[in-house]
């Protein structure tokens, strides 16, 4: 699944192309994508509306448009953009289409039939139930070591999956999770609430130190003038991740071999010497 680097790369991505430009037309070709509307009220809200902003909010991507509403997007596990001429085929999975004046168009496709569009007003952005539990952005003011201290304190889960909650931590997925316990010394099996003093500190440095090394990662990536944000899906294949997805290999740091174990339904990788 796209974790907040990928998100951040689509985002920037989709600014490039479709920023400024309106919306002749939609089509909601699968309605579970929108659950919350019918596909002829969904193009009668979109249809006219230029798009004003493009920003993100954890994992979501948020189209500003310019009569008041936003168009929440979430990739889940397989969901793109592909911004196509009047001679390209839709490509198979196809679940949304924004039409553009000039005839070009931006498809929505989701192999997976997971991902998520939602038009909300946009002065009850904050409220809205996809973001209002939203944890503060790991790059703001807000996510300080005081807040990070405090809903630790509060946690009883293993560390691993409390920095998977987006309540608690927001847009770390499976895979920066993974790789800033390494950086924090911290084993995925701690307690959240056993982690005290210097050890949230070392934690709170990193969680953004392992965010912006994969987001500059992103920036190197030539991108797809056709499918948005392509190349960055699993672009941890492209990294070279300390920890993740080297079981049986040897640690970066004390040459034992990294060890893989199953947290709720996600694989977690650690060196057993290196964090205790």
């Amino acid at each position: 699944m796209p974790e907040l680097p990928e998100v951040e790369h689509v985002t920037n991505a989709l600014r490039g192309v479709v920023l400024g430009r309106t919306i002749e037309k939609a089509s909601l070709l699968r309605q579970r994508l929108a659950p919350d509307i019918k596909p002829a009220a969904f193009s009668k809200k979109l249809a006219g509306a230029t798009i004003e902003s493009i920003t993100r909010r954890g994992k979501h991507i948020l189209l500003g448009l310019d009569y008041g509403n936003t168009l929440i997007v979430h990739l889940r596990m397989s969901g793109r953009f592909h911004l196509l001429t009047p001679d390209d085929e839709d490509p198979k999975f196809s679940h949304a289409i924004l039409y553009f004046k000039d005839g070009e168009r931006l498809v929505f496709q989701d192999q997976r039939h997971f991902g998520l569009m939602k038009i909300v007003k946009t002065k009850g952005l904050p409220n809205t139930r996809e973001l209002s539990k939203l944890a503060p952005e790991p790059f703001s003011d807000e996510f300080s070591v005081e807040y990070l201290a405090s809903v630790l304190a509060r946690s009883n889960k293993p560390i691993k999956e409390f920095l998977l909650d987006q309540t608690k931590v927001c847009g770390v997925g499976n895979i920066y999770a993974s790789e800033t316990l390494f950086l924090s010394r911290i084993s995925p099996r701690k307690r959240a609430k056993s982690i005290r003093g210097k050890a949230v500190v070392e934690l709170h440095k990193n969680i953004p130190i392992v965010l912006n090394e994969a987001i500059d990662l992103t920036k190197t990536i030539i991108p797809d003038p056709v499918i948005i944000g392509e190349g960055v899906y699993g672009a941890g294949s492209q990294m070279r991740w300390r920890v993740y997805d080297r079981e049986g290999k040897e640690c970066p740091e004390c040459s034992s071999p990294i060890l893989r174990i199953r947290q709720g339904t996600r694989s977690t990788y650690f060196c057993a010497k290196c964090q205790r």
